[in-house]
């Protein structure tokens, strides 16, 4: 891939070259040629220098790239063939030879908090992660002016234009869908800079208040109307079960009698119960033929009966 892009830079210079100097193709050629002899001149004399300031030149003419990293030579303002050098040792002559170091690793950048307006006219605030690393050394420096500085905003032009094409429940619900798209439209864009993006992630998603409060208000209405649903259908089935439960107890008065006292033995769990027993009073009368006061007890009741005051007992 290095190579053809090493020949498509030449045919380009070469074509430039066409067009800037006038005299027709004749005249190109011969520049070309005349600038390719040069190339050979000054490439001689670099190593006549080198072999002269032997071995103090070496000092200057070895370089070494880390394993994660790798190098990128111009001689003359002319890509090398051969690709990137490294990792290890590489030589370069001094005063014609030019290198850029370029860095493997993954890198990581973080996406600042972006305004977005979405589809359905809501403003919210997104942030995320980008995770991306240089995957062709050669076309990062040779295709772009600034590889990482170019990915880093088209990170963030995309961002807002996939959160402004979708409504806010989509936003919130589906994160991982919006990320991988986010990250086929760079890989895609990025390509072409020898950039490999491996990873977006949604950070957050921020909304206003006023919004937060509206929600939270509609989702505690919402929680509300189904407990008391939730009661009413609860309270309906008791119902249904009380009535059910009465008609078995009514064809058996031992089981109602069981029932009272089941009743009455849970009232009484505590230490300290009062209990007090409804008892009518004609069930009480034949027990209380013997005491005194039941004459005056009757004589009260009739003349409630005749609507006639009662004379005073004279004491």
């Amino acid at each position: 891939m290095s190579t053809a892009i090493i020949n498509g830079h030449n045919n380009s210079t070469e074509d430039f070259t066409k067009h800037v100097f006038g005299g027709g193709p004749d005249n190109a050629e011969k520049v070309v040629e005349e600038n390719k002899t040069c190339g050979k001149i000054l490439t001689v004399l670099a190593w006549g220098l080198v072999v002269l300031t032997m071995p103090f030149s070496l000092f200057v003419c070895f370089k070494v790239v880390q394993e994660y990293e790798r190098a990128v030579i111009f001689r003359l303002g002319r890509l090398l063939s051969g690709g990137a050098k490294g990792p290890g040792i590489f030589f370069i002559l001094p005063c014609i030879d030019a290198y850029a170091r370029v860095d493997l690793r993954t890198r990581t950048y973080d996406i600042p908090p972006q305004e977005v307006l979405t589809k359905d006219s809501v403003t919210v605030s997104v942030d995320a992660v980008v995770y991306y690393r240089v995957s062709n050394a050669t076309v990062s420096i040779a295709n772009v002016e600034n590889a990482h500085h170019s990915t880093r905003l088209l990170a963030q032009t995309t961002l807002r234009n996939i959160m402004g094409q979708r409504p806010l429940h989509e936003i919130l619900s589906e994160r991982e869908s919006i990320s991988q798209h986010m990250k086929a439209l760079l890989d895609e864009a990025t390509d072409s800079w020898g950039i490999n993006v491996e990873r977006v992630e949604i950070k957050d998603v921020r909304l206003p208040v006023q919004l937060q409060r509206a929600m939270a208000a509609e989702a505690e209405a919402a929680r509300e109307a189904r407990a008391k649903v939730i009661a009413a259908e609860g309270e309906q089935k008791a119902s249904r079960a009380l009535r059910e439960a009465s008609e078995v107890i009514g064809d058996s008065p031992a089981a109602l009698q069981l029932r009272y006292l089941q009743t009455m033995s849970k009232i009484c769990h505590g230490k300290f119960s009062t209990i007090v027993f409804p008892i009518p009073l004609n069930f009480v009368t034949p027990f209380m033929k013997d005491f005194k006061g039941l004459d005056l007890l009757k004589s009260n009741v009739v003349s409630d009966k005749n609507k006639e005051p009662l004379v005073p007992i004279a004491q």
